[in-house]
Protein backbone atom coordinates (compact mmCIF):
# COMPACT_ATOMS: atom_id res chain seq x y z
CA UNK A 1 0.00 0.00 0.00
CA UNK A 2 2.86 2.38 0.81
CA UNK A 3 4.42 1.80 -2.61
CA UNK A 4 1.06 2.49 -4.22
CA UNK A 5 0.54 5.76 -2.38
CA UNK A 6 4.08 7.09 -2.71
CA UNK A 7 4.32 6.49 -6.46
CA UNK A 8 2.15 8.87 -8.49
CA UNK A 9 2.10 6.61 -11.55
CA UNK A 10 0.85 3.64 -9.53
CA UNK A 11 -1.75 5.84 -7.82
CA UNK A 12 -3.10 7.12 -11.16
CA UNK A 13 -3.19 3.60 -12.60
CA UNK A 14 -5.11 2.49 -9.51
CA UNK A 15 -7.61 5.29 -10.07
CA UNK A 16 -8.24 4.12 -13.63
CA UNK A 17 -8.51 0.50 -12.50
CA UNK A 18 -11.16 1.53 -9.97
CA UNK A 19 -12.95 3.40 -12.76
CA UNK A 20 -13.01 0.19 -14.80
CA UNK A 21 -14.51 -1.60 -11.78
CA UNK A 22 -17.22 1.06 -11.51
CA UNK A 23 -17.82 0.74 -15.25
CA UNK A 24 -18.15 -3.01 -14.94
CA UNK A 25 -20.74 -2.56 -12.19
CA UNK A 26 -22.63 -0.12 -14.41
CA UNK A 27 -22.60 -2.49 -17.38
CA UNK A 28 -23.69 -5.40 -15.20
CA UNK A 29 -26.84 -3.50 -14.30
CA UNK A 30 -27.57 -1.80 -17.63
CA UNK A 31 -27.59 -3.15 -21.15
CA UNK A 32 -24.82 -1.64 -23.25
CA UNK A 33 -26.12 1.21 -25.36
CA UNK A 34 -23.55 3.03 -27.48
CA UNK A 35 -25.77 6.10 -27.81
CA UNK A 36 -25.62 6.48 -24.02
CA UNK A 37 -22.24 4.98 -23.20
CA UNK A 38 -19.90 6.91 -25.53
CA UNK A 39 -21.17 10.37 -24.51
CA UNK A 40 -20.77 9.34 -20.86
CA UNK A 41 -17.16 8.34 -21.54
CA UNK A 42 -16.39 11.56 -23.42
CA UNK A 43 -18.11 13.67 -20.74
CA UNK A 44 -15.99 11.96 -18.09
CA UNK A 45 -12.79 12.75 -20.04
CA UNK A 46 -13.99 16.33 -20.54
CA UNK A 47 -14.57 16.75 -16.80
CA UNK A 48 -11.31 14.99 -15.91
CA UNK A 49 -9.28 17.37 -18.10
CA UNK A 50 -11.32 20.36 -16.93
CA UNK A 51 -10.67 19.65 -13.26
CA UNK A 52 -6.93 19.52 -13.89
CA UNK A 53 -7.01 22.67 -16.05
CA UNK A 54 -9.01 24.84 -13.68
CA UNK A 55 -7.24 23.35 -10.67
CA UNK A 56 -3.83 24.41 -11.97
CA UNK A 57 -5.20 27.79 -13.11
CA UNK A 58 -6.46 28.43 -9.60
CA UNK A 59 -3.19 27.14 -8.12
CA UNK A 60 -1.32 29.77 -10.14
CA UNK A 61 -3.71 32.56 -9.15
CA UNK A 62 -4.63 31.63 -5.59
CA UNK A 63 -1.34 30.13 -4.41
CA UNK A 64 1.79 30.67 -6.52
CA UNK A 65 1.34 34.28 -7.68
CA UNK A 66 0.26 35.73 -4.29
CA UNK A 67 2.99 33.77 -2.49
CA UNK A 68 5.91 34.75 -4.76
CA UNK A 69 6.55 38.13 -3.04
CA UNK A 70 6.92 36.31 0.29
CA UNK A 71 9.56 33.87 -1.02
CA UNK A 72 13.20 34.85 -0.37
CA UNK A 73 14.95 36.01 -3.54
CA UNK A 74 17.46 33.17 -3.44
CA UNK A 75 14.66 30.60 -3.53
CA UNK A 76 12.51 32.15 -6.29
CA UNK A 77 14.55 30.72 -9.23
CA UNK A 78 13.54 27.19 -8.17
CA UNK A 79 9.88 28.04 -8.80
CA UNK A 80 10.53 29.29 -12.32
CA UNK A 81 13.01 26.58 -13.19
CA UNK A 82 11.34 23.47 -11.81
CA UNK A 83 7.75 23.93 -10.61
CA UNK A 84 6.24 26.39 -13.10
CA UNK A 85 7.40 24.61 -16.30
CA UNK A 86 6.00 21.30 -15.07
CA UNK A 87 2.74 22.92 -14.02
CA UNK A 88 2.48 24.69 -17.39
CA UNK A 89 2.88 21.38 -19.23
CA UNK A 90 -0.13 19.83 -17.50
CA UNK A 91 -1.95 23.17 -17.59
CA UNK A 92 -1.88 23.64 -21.35
CA UNK A 93 -2.54 20.00 -22.26
CA UNK A 94 -5.42 19.80 -19.78
CA UNK A 95 -6.85 22.88 -21.52
CA UNK A 96 -6.48 21.15 -24.88
CA UNK A 97 -8.13 17.97 -23.61
CA UNK A 98 -10.99 19.94 -22.08
CA UNK A 99 -11.90 21.76 -25.27
CA UNK A 100 -11.39 18.75 -27.57
CA UNK A 101 -13.58 16.46 -25.47
CA UNK A 102 -16.08 19.27 -24.87
CA UNK A 103 -16.52 19.95 -28.58
CA UNK A 104 -16.69 16.23 -29.30
CA UNK A 105 -19.38 15.79 -26.65
CA UNK A 106 -21.41 18.69 -28.04
CA UNK A 107 -21.16 17.19 -31.53
CA UNK A 108 -22.18 13.74 -30.29
CA UNK A 109 -25.18 15.19 -28.45
CA UNK A 110 -26.17 17.31 -31.43
CA UNK A 111 -25.96 20.79 -29.91
CA UNK A 112 -22.55 22.01 -31.14
CA UNK A 113 -23.84 24.49 -33.74
CA UNK A 114 -26.78 25.57 -31.60
CA UNK A 115 -24.50 26.26 -28.63
CA UNK A 116 -21.81 28.16 -30.50
CA UNK A 117 -24.47 30.36 -32.14
CA UNK A 118 -26.00 30.95 -28.69
CA UNK A 119 -29.32 29.56 -29.84
CA UNK A 120 -29.54 31.61 -33.04
CA UNK A 121 -30.53 28.47 -34.96
CA UNK A 122 -33.50 28.19 -32.59
CA UNK A 123 -34.42 31.90 -32.74
CA UNK A 124 -32.82 32.32 -29.28
CA UNK A 125 -35.80 30.52 -27.75
CA UNK A 126 -33.92 27.89 -25.74
CA UNK A 127 -32.30 29.20 -22.54
CA UNK A 128 -30.57 25.86 -21.96
CA UNK A 129 -28.77 26.19 -25.30
CA UNK A 130 -27.86 29.81 -24.58
CA UNK A 131 -26.41 28.87 -21.18
CA UNK A 132 -24.30 26.00 -22.47
CA UNK A 133 -23.27 28.20 -25.41
CA UNK A 134 -22.04 30.99 -23.14
CA UNK A 135 -20.09 28.43 -21.13
CA UNK A 136 -18.55 26.98 -24.28
CA UNK A 137 -17.57 30.40 -25.58
CA UNK A 138 -15.92 31.36 -22.30
CA UNK A 139 -14.10 28.02 -22.24
CA UNK A 140 -12.96 28.55 -25.83
CA UNK A 141 -11.64 32.03 -25.05
CA UNK A 142 -9.81 30.62 -22.04
CA UNK A 143 -8.28 27.85 -24.17
CA UNK A 144 -7.14 30.43 -26.75
CA UNK A 145 -5.55 32.53 -23.99
CA UNK A 146 -3.66 29.49 -22.68
CA UNK A 147 -2.22 28.33 -25.98
CA UNK A 148 -1.66 31.59 -27.84
CA UNK A 149 -0.93 34.14 -25.11
CA UNK A 150 -0.09 32.64 -21.70
CA UNK A 151 2.07 29.74 -22.87
CA UNK A 152 4.15 31.66 -25.48
CA UNK A 153 4.81 34.47 -23.01
CA UNK A 154 5.71 32.08 -20.19
CA UNK A 155 8.14 30.28 -22.50
CA UNK A 156 9.99 33.57 -22.91
CA UNK A 157 9.64 34.76 -19.32
CA UNK A 158 10.96 31.51 -17.85
CA UNK A 159 13.27 30.57 -20.75
CA UNK A 160 11.66 27.14 -20.84
CA UNK A 161 13.82 24.52 -22.59
CA UNK A 162 16.44 27.27 -22.93
CA UNK A 163 14.62 28.53 -26.03
CA UNK A 164 15.14 32.23 -25.24
CA UNK A 165 18.50 32.49 -23.44
CA UNK A 166 19.39 35.96 -24.75
CA UNK A 167 16.08 37.67 -24.01
CA UNK A 168 16.57 40.93 -22.13
CA UNK A 169 15.35 41.05 -18.50
CA UNK A 170 12.95 43.87 -19.39
CA UNK A 171 11.38 41.76 -22.14
CA UNK A 172 11.11 38.77 -19.79
CA UNK A 173 9.35 40.93 -17.23
CA UNK A 174 6.96 42.22 -19.90
CA UNK A 175 6.15 38.66 -21.01
CA UNK A 176 5.61 37.54 -17.42
CA UNK A 177 3.22 40.44 -16.83
CA UNK A 178 1.25 39.66 -20.00
CA UNK A 179 0.96 35.98 -19.08
CA UNK A 180 -0.12 36.91 -15.56
CA UNK A 181 -2.79 39.32 -16.76
CA UNK A 182 -4.33 36.81 -19.16
CA UNK A 183 -4.15 34.12 -16.49
CA UNK A 184 -6.17 36.47 -14.30
CA UNK A 185 -8.64 36.99 -17.16
CA UNK A 186 -9.06 33.21 -17.32
CA UNK A 187 -9.62 33.07 -13.57
CA UNK A 188 -12.42 35.65 -13.92
CA UNK A 189 -13.99 33.77 -16.84
CA UNK A 190 -13.72 30.40 -15.09
CA UNK A 191 -16.27 31.40 -12.46
CA UNK A 192 -19.25 32.18 -14.75
CA UNK A 193 -18.11 29.45 -17.16
CA UNK A 194 -18.43 26.82 -14.44
CA UNK A 195 -21.83 28.22 -13.48
CA UNK A 196 -23.06 27.92 -17.07
CA UNK A 197 -21.72 24.39 -17.43
CA UNK A 198 -23.15 23.31 -14.09
CA UNK A 199 -26.53 24.98 -14.52
CA UNK A 200 -27.35 24.06 -18.12
CA UNK A 201 -28.18 20.36 -17.48
CA UNK A 202 -30.71 21.41 -14.84
CA UNK A 203 -32.54 23.93 -17.02
CA UNK A 204 -35.64 22.66 -18.78
CA UNK A 205 -35.24 22.98 -22.52
CA UNK A 206 -37.45 25.71 -23.94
Amino acid sequence: MTVLLTNLRYAIITGFVLTVVVLAIYLSQAEFNGYTFWPILVRWLHILCGVMWIGILWYFNFVQTPTMPKIPDELKPAIGRYIAPEALFWFRWAAMGTIVFGILLAAMKGYLLDAYTLGATQSFGNIQTIMIGMGMWMGTIMWFNVWFIIWPNQQKALNIANAHPSLAPEEKAKCAKTAGLYSRVNTILSIPMLFCMGASPHILAG
